[in-house]
């Protein structure tokens, strides 16, 4: 279990973490959310004791990273793929960091053959595509069989292979009762992986609840209804004092109306549905609304024509 208490970074006047309070619990995973800039990197690196904090604490199973034996017994974590001695055997990086933690050798070939990498073990990690040395940064996470696993950005490289095995593996580690803790910007992946979200925005704790809940609390449901007898359609439900919105395509939307009534109502009247499904946003959708407020950098949606003013003070000539 990860508690953070408080937690604050400051780096000179800009506050990267905000007095940020939360539970990281085992046996779900739990994606870590928030606009680039928000300070997800920096709590992750807290948590480590790469970072010293401003203020506040972080317990592992009830005590600071720095007070751990072995640690990579009790955390496994992937920050960057790439920090990595080139010159090393993919099979001999991670035994210096076997040796260094008191792990057995053995390890080593098991979770090399876990992330796919058996066949290159002898091979010098500088010759490792993105996406092998995504592998090996997994393999080195699991090295200590640890209870508490932490990826940040984790399919990045990956193939959708890759992919797929990285989400089955991070729902099996939270079977067996681990912590796993993920940060990503792939929504429809931690939308396909995460039971429980933690999102953060400007260093602030935005939102602490289930998948189910955050997206139910962040958008908009609806039914969507599609009729040939669409007049009729609209008349029936007025009736019986349902509000209803035309959608662009000719189609009606209905806002926290339930199918089955409607589906009824419909047949009462004798009234052909081509469509009646309910509708909500995605995480995606679901994390810009609640979020768009703490975003950093906003990109235009296309390039600034000559002469016009980009933002910077410079002009076209």
């Amino acid at each position: 279990m990860i508690e953070l208490t408080g937690l604050t970074k400051r780096y000179g006047e800009k506050v990267a973490v905000d007095r940020l309070t939360c539970t990281v619990r085992p046996g779900v995973v739990t994606g870590f959310l928030g606009p680039n800039g928000a300070g997800k990197s920096t709590t992750m690196r807290m948590i480590l004791g790469l970072d010293r904090p401003t203020a506040g604490a972080v317990r592992i199973d009830g005590r600071p990273y720095d007070r751990l034996r072995d640690p990579l017994r009790y955390v496994g974590a992937l920050l960057d793929a790439k920090a990595v001695h080139g010159g090393r055997s993919a099979y001999h990086h991670l035994l210096w960091l076997a040796q260094s933690n008191g792990i057995p050798e053995r390890r080593v070939g098991e979770v090399l053959q876990t992330v796919g990498l058996t066949a290159v073990a002898r091979k010098k990690a500088k010759g490792f595509s993105y996406g092998m040395g995504q592998r090996l940064g997994i393999a080195a996470a699991l090295l200590g069989d640890p209870r508490i696993l932490m990826f940040d950005e984790p399919g990045n490289g990956l193939d959708p292979e890759g992919i797929h095995w990285i989400r089955n593996l991070m729902r099996s580690l939270a079977a067996q009762g681990r912590t796993v803790f993920v940060s990503s910007h792939l929504m429809s992946e931690m939308a396909l992986t995460a039971e429980h979200l933690v999102v953060i925005g400007q260093g602030r704790l935005l939102a602490d609840t289930s998948m189910a809940d955050f997206i139910r609390a962040n958008s908009r449901s609806y039914l969507r209804i599609r009729s040939p007898q669409r007049e009729r359609l609209l008349d029936v439900l007025h009736q019986a004092g349902i509000t209803v919105v035309a959608a662009g395509d000719g189609a009606l939307e209905v806002e926290g109306g339930k199918a089955e009534q409607i589906g009824e109502l419909a047949a009462r009247n004798g009234i052909v549905l081509h469509e009646l499904s309910p509708r909500q946003a995605s995480l995606e959708e679901a994390f810009m609304r609640l979020t768009a407020q703490t975003v950093e950098y906003h990109a235009q949606a296309g390039p600034a024509p000559a002469g016009q003013d980009w933002g910077t003070g410079w002009r076209g000539v």
